[in-house]
């Protein structure tokens, strides 16, 4: 299998062809443990599958790893480059940072000083296998105008920390704002069919508009979209998902639209992530599903899901899907404004 559908990135990464679906990496270092071996092989699989020329686009942050080491996320990276030094070329690598966190509790920091010390200890934990090619802060920091964290970023792309400036979790008006400093390459943002907020559709057109590049995290439902989660015994007794209001609150009520999506999904002969991959990329060609993998097998099954063409009539049955089934609960924890979404 060699896939098919390729785009580009954009802003100041516009010259950069890259796989239709990204590789979110954030499961290999949290709860679960995994070898070395198993995590690359997660990462080769996707990136052998690309046609020639094209990069695959790696999602990491400063804060994929555990209360005991945050950093864990890049250190595996760091590994996998020197083992695979063949792969640096091949992958465009995000980082997400310029956070502070205490427990589950976390706040926005894009002062220079934190920003620097953030980009800083990224690099050190990659230790100079690979530079990073975007980095963004998290979330937006609300204390000092989105102009001024993007004045902060230039400085540290200029010092050469990085190659591009992306955003996280940010409002279509922030988004302009911020393009209107510097160029904006990648905003990433929530987006499946279960988080298509009006606010969603509005940092889809703006980034349309600005010829910036959409990295649509989540694309999965967490889980809940592919299939395979049936009852709350399906989800690990330390996964966070077992907060959400989603699944804590509300986890009978939104099976009922997770099957109705997977009858779709049956009916065309595509598995239901794969559905929920196909219906992302659908969306825009800036837009590319960022679903997140620690597996070989999983790997190769979301990012088929970029290949899947879904036509008119498959596109109205999943909005009627959505409409006879809307999806209960927020995004997060019963409070998404603490989660500091929509900056």
């Amino acid at each position: 299998m060699t896939l098919k559908i390729t785009t580009n990135l954009g802003g100041t990464a516009s010259h950069i062809v890259v796989g239709k679906v990204a590789h979110g990496l954030m499961t290999m270092t949290r709860a679960v443990a995994h070898s070395d071996e198993e995590l690359f092989e997660a990462i080769k699989a996707g990136v052998d599958e690309l046609p020639i020329g094209a990069k695959m686009v790696l999602n990491s942050a400063e804060f994929y790893g555990t209360p005991d080491n945050q950093l864990a996320n890049l250190q595996m990276l760091s590994r996998f480059y020197e083992a695979h030094p063949d792969y640096v070329e091949k992958t465009f690598l995000m980082v997400k940072g310029g956070m502070h966190f205490e427990g589950f509790k976390f706040r926005a920091d894009s002062s220079m000083e934190h920003l620097r010390k953030s980009i800083d200890n990224c690099n050190a934990a990659l230790r100079g296998t690979k530079k990073v090619d975007v980095f963004q802060p998290a979330r937006v920091d609300r204390s000092r105008p989105i102009e001024e964290t993007i004045r902060n970023l230039v400085v540290l792309k200029e010092e050469g920390k990085f190659d591009h400036i992306g955003l996280s979790e940010c409002k279509a008006e922030t988004v302009r704002r911020a393009h209107a400093v510097h160029t904006i390459s990648v905003v990433e943002i929530e987006v499946s069919i279960w988080s298509y907020e009006e606010e969603t559709k509005k940092v889809i057109e703006a980034t349309r508009e600005l010829g910036i590049a959409v990295t649509g995290y989540a694309p999965l439902g967490r889980g809940f979209l592919t299939g395979q989660i049936n009852s709350m015994d399906d989800i690990p007794a330390n996964d966070f998902r077992r907060i959400m209001t989603r699944f804590k609150q509300y986890f009978d009520q939104n099976l009922a639209s997770a099957n109705a999506i997977r009858a779709i999904a049956e009916k065309k002969g595509v598995t239901p992530a794969q559905l929920a991959i196909a219906w992302v990329a659908q969306l825009g060609p800036h837009v590319l599903p960022l679903p997140g993998s620690s597996s070989k097998k999983r790997t190769l099954e979301n990012l088929a899901g970029g290949d899947v063409a879904l036509t008119e009539a498959e596109v109205a049955e999943v909005a009627e899907v959505v409409v006879k089934y809307p999806v209960q609960g927020d995004r997060y924890f019963g409070n998404d404004e603490a989660a500091g979404i929509w900056g």
